[in-house]
């Protein structure tokens, strides 16, 4: 085993900021979560001769394939973030660290008669709010512990409650001053109602209005001479105070807005999108973007945020960018209609929202240096990927344009085929292709039918596509926007990769052989073992299992998979429509209503015309013609 990890991170790429870091595998599947006061210092201890690693450490650096890190303002921002990505991805090698169940909460029964406070798991309680999670038990209780004493609300257990409500003597944390609900003799049902209320909203957003009211209120007792009073307020100020200090605001607390940090170079883009909501971080989503033409700074924000947006449903009131966009006032218009109320575009100039820009930005920054390095190692990857595959095949030159075959059906109807195609070892989704088969006898039948069909038009790279000649028509006559140029189908492969074993194989042989194309390399990849078959082979190649020629290979089969059921479900979608759109009175709308009472039409075969006449909109006689004509399908 290598003493350095081969994923180890360039002396001086991790910051010395805080922050909180993941640690992923090959599958990018999040392996651990932590938080660090100074990423650097941290990250280092996790990268030093593994033979002096602990070793459960040892064992899950190993096991993982690449690190990366946000950048945070502060300590307790990076705790909250760590709290937020372990409930999100829960690590395998955080279990340690928390309950074998799952993270506690702290919850307000709401829909109970006098609510009341609670530590649990279960999220399901009706009309509870949640608030949380929390990494421990006892900091639920802290929290509760503080809380309580600004708002005094119930405490207890439905059952110490009902017993105190029957025979009036107070529950026994009513007793010891832990339950200010109606059990503790001294509120009334609304009275605690309203403070629950207070409560709930104190802890949605850390509201301050409390902390000003509570400052009048002891002061004018204070003047009053009430110093006993005055004593309670300035006990719940304090308790107040506690929460507020565990909790670091970014911005103000009541603002809730979006930040955008951008990072740039000629060639890409890296942005970090920080969710503020009640003045506090509650989220961090990132994205790279690769430019395709030179764009200037306000046109990749305006881009950003139509991508941010387009489909999106949580609009907040104020987005902060770095650079306004040109388009700026329409943008507002657009992002106002999807969220009803006036949305503010605005740049970070000073103040609070300019730190959390900067801090923002040096994320972004991070992540495209990350990006930029993990590219050039992606690419050497994907060339090794290639060579290994030429060295295996024994073929003359790495296979730059792979196309990948697969057949579908469904107990040998609706059988359908699909080709993806890989170039450079990145796909080209553009010049993928699905095939209809009306008759075939078995899978190596209907392999060699498409691929001669493929091939043929290998034979006429001089010959034009009627779509082709159309395009070239409507550029002579001066016609740009109504047409789109089709990318040509005649680029030859240097290898065809299909799906199973020896007899697939030897169907695609057959079929460049009877094509007279047997300059193209074949083979096939078999489930089973990941074996790879070629023509007139009695063994196959076995690939090592960690190499990146046979995770190549493996993608392509995948992907061709997943397009040919893709193509096959719309087919078979699309043949229930069209037998059931066979019924007169039967339209587009009823049809939809059926199948999705229904489910399928195999339910919908074997239903009664009383059954189907149960379905809005479809009376007696349609239920009756619908049930005869599916009868003798």
């Amino acid at each position: 085993m290598a003493d350095v990890l081969p994923y180890k991170p360039r002396a001086g790429e991790i910051p010395t900021n805080p922050g909180v870091y993941r640690f992923r595998d090959a599958d990018g599947r999040v392996l651990y979560v932590g938080k660090a006061k100074n990423l650097r210092q941290r990250l280092s201890n996790y990268f030093a001769p593994l033979r002096t690693l602990h070793e459960r450490t040892r064992r899950m650096v190993t096991t993982a394939s690449s690190v990366e890190w946000t950048v945070v303002p502060t300590d307790v921002d990076s705790l909250q973030l760590e709290y937020m990505w372990i409930k999100e991805f829960d690590p395998p090698f955080n279990v340690r660290y928390k309950d074998d169940k799952s993270y506690p909460f702290m919850a307000v029964t709401l829909g109970d008669e006098a609510p009341r406070v609670i530590v649990t798991r279960n999220r399901k309680i009706p009309g509870a709010r949640y608030f949380g999670p929390y990494p421990k038990v006892w900091a639920v209780h802290e929290t509760i512990d503080l809380m309580v004493k600004a708002f005094p609300i119930r405490t207890c257990s439905d059952s110490s409650y009902k017993r105190a409500m029957q025979t009036g003597r107070p529950c026994f944390p009513g007793q010891i001053g832990k339950c200010g609900g109606p059990c503790s003799m001294t509120v009334t049902i609304e009275e605690h109602r309203a403070m629950v209320d207070d409560f709930v909203a104190f802890m949605a957003g850390g509201d301050e209005r409390f902390t000003r009211e509570l400052t009048r209120r002891m002061l004018a007792a204070s003047a009053a001479m009430d110093y006993e009073a005055a004593a309670k307020y300035r006990d719940k100020l304090s308790a107040i105070e506690a929460v507020l200090g565990k909790s670091a605001l970014v911005l103000a607390s009541d603002e809730d807005a979006d930040l955008f940090g951008i990072a740039e170079d000629e060639l890409a883009a890296a942005v970090q999108h920080f969710v503020i909501r009640g003045g506090r971080v509650r989220g961090v989503r990132a994205m790279t973007i690769e430019k395709e033409i030179d764009i200037s700074s306000a046109d990749l924000v305006d881009q950003v945020l139509q991508r941010a947006y387009g489909d999106a449903q949580d609009v907040p009131r104020r987005i902060i960018v770095p650079t306004l966009p040109d388009d700026a006032a329409d943008l507002e218009v657009w992002l106002r209609e999807r969220r009803g109320k006036k949305v503010e575009i605005a740049v970070a100039q000073r103040g609070q929202r300019a730190d959390l820009m900067r801090t923002a930005t040096l994320n972004a920054q991070q992540a495209l240096i990350r990006y930029k390095t993990r590219r050039t190692s992606d690419y050497v990857a994907r060339t090794q990927a290639l060579t290994d595959l030429q060295d295996a095949l024994g073929m003359s030159e790495a296979p730059l344009r792979i196309e990948c075959f697969d057949i579908s059906h469904l107990g040998g109807t609706n059988v359908v085929a699909s080709m993806v195609v890989f170039e450079d070892g990145l796909p080209r989704k553009d010049q993928y292709r699905s095939f209809n088969i009306a008759e075939t006898t078995d899978d190596t039948d209907s392999m060699y039918q498409v691929l001669r069909r493929r091939l043929a038009y290998l034979d006429r790279p001089e010959e034009q596509d009627p779509e082709e000649q159309a395009v070239e028509d409507a550029l002579a006559e001066g016609v740009v926007a109504e047409v789109k140029r089709k990318p040509r189908f005649a680029y030859p492969p240097q290898l065809l990769l299909v799906d199973g074993g020896q007899p697939q194989v030897e169907a695609a042989a057959r079929a460049l052989r009877d094509a007279g194309h047997t300059e193209i390399a074949v083979c096939g990849i078999a489930k089973r073992l990941e074996e790879i078959w070629l023509p007139g082979e009695d063994f196959p190649v076995i690939l090592p299992r960690t190499s990146e020629s046979l995770y190549l290979l493996q993608r392509l089969r995948d992907e061709a998979h997943r397009f040919a059921i893709t193509h096959q479900r719309k087919r078979r979608k699309g043949d229930i429509t069209t037998v059931l759109a066979e019924v007169p009175g039967l339209g587009a709308a009823r049809i939809k209503v059926l199948l999705k009472h229904f489910g399928s039409v195999t339910a919908l075969k074997s239903a009664a015309p009383a059954e189907i006449e149960e379905v809005q909109g479809i009376g007696p006689v349609l239920a009756r013609n619908i049930h005869s004509h599916l009868s003798t399908r």
